[in-house]
């Protein structure tokens, strides 16, 4: 479907595509002066554009459930939002032709039986046109800068760009009216409004971002969101790392946003890794009793983790994540690209989440990730699209069937696995950065194996498949493996300030095996103070 300013090519581009992808060519003007009997003009002059949209929308929906076409469309067509959706809903692959008014001018000269340009100065037309409809246009799957080269060779260049396209994937969250999407491919960035307008309120937001991520990523997502029209009201950079989440930062982004006139339908986007969406879900979850929020997570453990769910949150001394709320994003921007820019110990933290995924999920995945976790933290772009895709699978399913933890077994607790032994080894280490939180959840998948096969709930092999696979992947694996010493009672003073204890009791996730997981709440504590000081604690 070819969109585009009257002028664009739409038409002429049409017919070479057509005849170049062997299928019919359509105009959607032809066809819809075909079903009135009437000229548009002449639409126009009797019934009016409201009259004339509603007519249009209905003639392209029925043409786009038909086989397959290349469709030219009329300049307004795509700039109506219920055509738009219609479009959108159809499955076609959208065209915008993008043209620069002095190209424009030339081509409309003389079109004086159009509507728009009758008793009107065509420049003042377009101009105004176009700032009304590029950001509308800037939602189609493919954009073509076009200038005045020949039809031919553009429509070589939509052909090669239609071949290499291929749309990211999408995984539903079912969750009822609070249902989104998670999206994963390549470049999403610079896609970004086109892939937020369909899904917010309003093209009104706030960005949150940390200073390390701010330089990389966030030129990319300020254009991305402007070729959509979107108003950044404030971009807020708070300091990388683990220590930002807490009270006064977060008072510091909630003063910042509002200060800055965000109201309810201004929507708070997070661009960074698990601290900034923690952080900014949390600020809009709060701000003004709930402000629209997106997760666009650039690190490997936010993109397989913490940005799907909904927990959002900050750290007390007394312990992590003890203070939050469950706040679901409206769409998950996943870039695959981001990853690149990783620092590798960034990177293997990340993949302790998805060595957490794979024991939670089965065999399958499992092997998977024995047979590739070096591969991808090594910078493997297709293990990392692999494992990014199956843990949102995975993680997507449990939350649509217990969203807010209140299972009484199971459920979505069982996502906590390793994260018992890991938030003590984390809030112990003082969130200074000396222990990342996914290393500390790799170590805790380690000692969660070790407990379950001392209690006999799992193989005795089981550890040792879990600690050869982390260490394999260059990620710390035992207790002993980190950078400091730790108490056996500090380490448990810590897990009974875990928010997962029930009345008093610690509860841990365990194993039977990969993909038989359970939770369990009366563990001896004589038997994990002697595993924690086994695998490297101090008495």
């Amino acid at each position: 479907m070819l969109v585009g300013m009257p002028g664009s090519g739409k038409s002429s581009i049409g017919r070479r595509l057509a005849l170049r992808l062997g299928l019919p060519f359509l105009d959607a003007d032809t066809e819809i002066e075909a079903a009135a009997g009437l000229p548009i003009t002449e639409i126009f002059s009797r019934y009016g554009e409201l009259h004339f949209r509603d007519g249009e929308r209905r003639v392209i929906t029925r043409l786009l459930a038909g086989p397959p076409v290349v469709l030219a469309t009329g300049g307004g067509a795509f700039a109506d939002d219920r055509t738009r959706a219609a479009i959108r809903r159809s499955g076609a692959i959208s065209v915008w032709l993008r043209c620069r008014l002095p190209v424009l001018m030339r081509r409309v000269a003389g079109r004086d039986h159009r509507p728009m340009f009758l008793n009107a100065d065509p420049a003042e037309v377009l101009q105004r046109l176009m700032t009304a409809r590029h950001p509308l246009y800037a939602e189609a799957d493919l954009v073509i800068q076009c200038s005045d080269e020949s039809p031919d060779s553009t429509t070589r260049r939509v052909q090669e760009a239609l071949e290499g396209w291929a749309p990211p994937a999408r995984l539903p969250v079912t969750l009822g009216e609070r249902s989104y999407d998670i999206v994963v491919g390549e470049g999403l960035l610079e896609r970004a409004g086109a892939l937020l307008a369909p899904v917010l309120p309003a093209r009104r937001v706030v960005i949150v971002t940390d200073e390390n991520v701010a330089p990389l990523h966030l030129p990319a997502l300020r254009a991305g969101l402007e070729e959509a029209g979107f108003s950044t009201l404030a971009e807020i950079v708070v300091p990388a790392g683990e220590a930002s989440k807490n009270f006064a930062v977060l008072q510091s982004v909630l003063e910042q946003m509002l200060g800055a006139g965000a109201d309810r339908r201004t929507t708070v986007v997070a661009l960074g890794g698990g601290v900034v969406g923690d952080l900014a879900g949390f600020a809009a979850a709060v701000a003004l009793r709930g402000l629209p929020f997106v997760q666009v997570p650039t690190s490997l453990l936010a993109q397989v983790d913490s940005s799907v769910g909904g927990k959002t949150g900050i750290n007390l001394s007394l312990g992590k994540n003890l203070v939050g709320a469950f706040h679901q994003p409206r769409i998950v921007l996943a870039d695959m690209a981001t990853l690149r820019t990783l620092p590798p110990r960034e990177l293997r933290a990340g993949y302790g989440e998805v060595a957490k995924h794979g024991l939670l999920s089965g065999e399958t995945l499992w092997r998977w990730c024995e047979a590739n976790g070096p591969a991808l933290v090594a910078g493997d772009a297709g293990c990392q699209g692999h494992a990014v895709l199956e843990s949102c699978r995975l993680k997507s399913a449990v939350v649509a069937g217990d969203e807010r933890e209140e299972s009484a077994e199971g459920g979505r607790a069982l996502l906590n696995l390793g994260h018992t032994f890991g938030h003590a080894l984390e809030s112990e280490s003082g969130y200074g950065g000396l222990v990342l939180h996914g290393e500390a959840v790799g170590v805790g998948l380690g000692l969660a194996a070790a407990l379950s096969a001392r209690l006999g709930q799992c193989s005795q092999e089981l550890p040792g498949r879990v600690i050869s696979h982390l260490e394999a992947c260059g990620m710390p694996a035992r207790i002993r493996d980190l950078p400091r010493t730790y108490s056996t009672a500090a380490l448990l003073g810590r897990m009974r300030k875990d928010k997962k204890v029930r009345d008093g009791a610690l509860r841990f996730v365990l194993l039977r095996g990969p993909g038989e997981a359970f939770t369990a709440g009366d563990v001896p504590v004589a038997m994990v103070e002697s595993l924690l000081r086994d695998e490297g604690a101090e008495a």
